[in-house]
């Protein structure tokens, strides 16, 4: 490939609007332009990676014996109504009617799809297992995409599914994948992705991890335990706290605290700390706008994720009006009130407390001397809190949690019977009873996999990327290529490596400097580099550097393509 005839162009200055640098690298080098929010084109240089990654995944799934299908992007709503999840998903899914006026959707993940492909044919046990994966482009309305490709609308992803017809079954299949998975980050330049217990969310099933690249810039926290090895995404992560009662209780006592509402604000007039406080914090059920008031311990924050779950329904922060009963700033356990239905809950770090400060219920007081079970009564304590650093390991019991950020690069669930059951799909087994088979999802987002691989591996000049993803394996530059003898040399070489299979971008234009040159050449990160210039052949010699800066080698041009193969098989491997 000449550069001179790559489309799309590469520049110097950093986009004002990207504010993380695989997003800014890969736009200024040309390799995606914005379209809308959350949806991209992508240039030749994305597209060789986003293939090459692809093959990786295809290599890997069909060793473990997947099949490569193809779903539908459009599709009719009565599958997901079927499913149920046509309802309970909300504005993430894209609904709209065809000219006949039938309700259909674009496709966010395709359980139903997978089930619908296969309900028919896997009618008898002997059929079984078996997986089926696709790598098909996806819609998911994204409230707020962000970070280029990190977090996007429209997507390419590889989603697969299994089919068992026991749970050990599943789970032998689950772990064989989890290890695919493993091989796959490994190839694609990522060893150090972990993998993390996680949340289901709106996938359904009982067990799921995610595969974390940990990065300052992950829209993840994930609580890793450095004792045990302890690790799992905070939605998922058990808050375990330990109180220890003051050996009196005091008595409750009302106090003035004029214009005062945060609980920082209360525990600094009381002159009590955080952890001696009882916060209220309050949302609405979404579907009816009921109020939800959860008592929590002053220095922890509610895990939305856990309260969801908890609720069965999704909740947004309340809107608290005086029409509704509730104090803003003062809400407290002792004498609540409100209007209409709510529910109050308590979370497990104020288990076993007293002596401690809450809202009085009443402008401008609150409590102090706080005994939950004396004042409040018998109450059901659940775990809504987020985990903290520091905190209690489920695993160990060891203060050794800390919270790092990650960007998930895949997922896999174990679902169960959630799509099979609804969707009525069911097996003979050998006794000729009608079973229901149970599922495994298996997926991995190809352009955020691209950019999360670009978002460890760049400098402040461009990507640097691993050998078996790069867009190319070698980048000549030809500096002053004016000269005849430059060309000369350059294009044999050029000419010498695509013969032996080499993948080559060439840089042969007379017309640019050799700073320009060797900006591009960076902006396009490709492993190794080649520079023919004419201060090299003087002294009869060609430069090969790598795209790190970790080693160059000057040698006589009838080696240098020797030299690149062995480079590059070098390189490929994954260590």
């Amino acid at each position: 490939m000449k550069l001179d005839k790559l489309v799309g162009e590469r520049f110097k200055e950093r986009p004002s609007d990207c504010n993380i640098d695989s997003h800014a690298l890969m736009v200024r080098g040309g390799y995606m332009k914005y379209v809308a929010n959350g949806i991209y084109s992508s240039y030749m240089p994305l597209k060789r990676v986003t293939r090459k990654i692809e093959q990786i995944i295809r290599e890997e799934m069909d060793a473990i014996d997947g099949q490569e299908v193809m779903f539908p992007v459009v599709m009719p709503a009565t599958m997901w109504q079927e499913s149920g999840r046509y309802e309970s998903i909300g504005s993430e899914l894209l609904r709209f009617s065809d000219r006949n006026r039938q309700p259909m959707v674009l496709g966010m993940t395709h359980e139903e799809a997978a089930v619908h492909l296969v309900r028919e044919y896997a009618n008898s046990y002997t059929k079984y297992p078996f997986m089926i994966y696709q790598i098909q482009t996806k819609f998911r309305d994204e409230a707020r995409p962000r970070g280029g490709l990190i977090r996007v609308r429209e997507f390419t992803m590889k989603d697969a599914y299994s089919f068992h017809t026991s749970q050990e079954d599943l789970e032998e299949y689950y772990y064989r994948c989890h290890k695919a998975y493993e091989r796959i980050y490994a190839r694609a330049g990522i060893p150090e992705v972990i993998s993390v217990a996680s949340d289901s969310g709106m996938m359904g099933g009982s067990v799921s991890h995610e595969f974390m690249l940990l990065t300052p810039i992950g829209e993840d926290s994930i609580a890793i335990c450095k004792k045990c090895g302890f690790r799992a995404n905070m939605e998922a992560a058990a808050s375990i706290i330990e109180n220890t009662r003051d050996e009196v209780s005091e008595e409750l006592k009302e106090v003035y605290t004029p214009d005062i509402h945060t609980i920082e604000d209360i525990c600094g007039f009381l002159k009590m700390p955080l952890e001696k406080s009882c916060k209220a914090v309050v949302y609405q059920k979404n579907h009816d706008d009921s109020f939800v008031v959860i008592f929590i311990r002053g220095d922890l924050d509610i895990n939305e994720t856990k309260l969801t779950n908890y609720l069965g329904c999704d909740v947004h922060p309340a809107v608290i009006t005086e029409e509704c009963g509730l104090n803003a700033g003062y809400i407290g356990p002792v004498g609540l009130k409100i209007n209409g239905d709510f529910t109050v809950l308590y979370d497990k770090s104020l288990e076993n407390t007293n002596n401690l400060s809450c809202g009085a219920n009443k402008e401008e007081y609150h409590f102090t001397g706080l005994d939950i079970s004396r004042d409040v009564g018998k109450v059901e304590y659940n775990d809504f809190a987020k985990i903290i650093e520091g905190g209690i390991c489920p695993e160990c019991g060891q203060h050794e949690i800390t919270v790092s950020r990650g960007i998930e690069v895949g997922n896999i669930f174990q679902l169960g019977t959630k799509y099979s059951k609804s969707m009525g799909m069911t097996y003979l087994d050998k006794d000729g009873n009608a079973q229901t088979p149970i599922m495994g999802c298996y997926g991995i987002g190809v352009g955020r996999l691209a950019a999360s691989v670009c978002e460890v591996h760049h400098d402040d000049y461009g990507p640097i990327w691993p050998m078996p993803i790069a867009p190319w394996q070698v980048h000549i530059c030809a500096v002053r290529a004016d000269d005849a003898e430059v060309k000369e040399k350059a294009d044999a070489l050029y000419n010498e490596l695509q013969s032996r299979g080499v993948e080559v971008i060439y840089d042969d234009r007379a017309a640019v400097s050799a700073g320009v040159m060797f900006s591009d050449a960076d902006l396009l990160g490709c492993p190794l580099r080649i520079i023919v210039s004419p201060r090299n052949l003087k002294d009869n010699v060609i430069e090969i550097s790598a795209r790190d800066k970790s080693f160059s080698e000057k040698l006589a041009p009838e080696s240098v393509a020797d030299r690149v193969q062995e480079l590059i098989k070098e390189m490929m491997t994954v260590k």
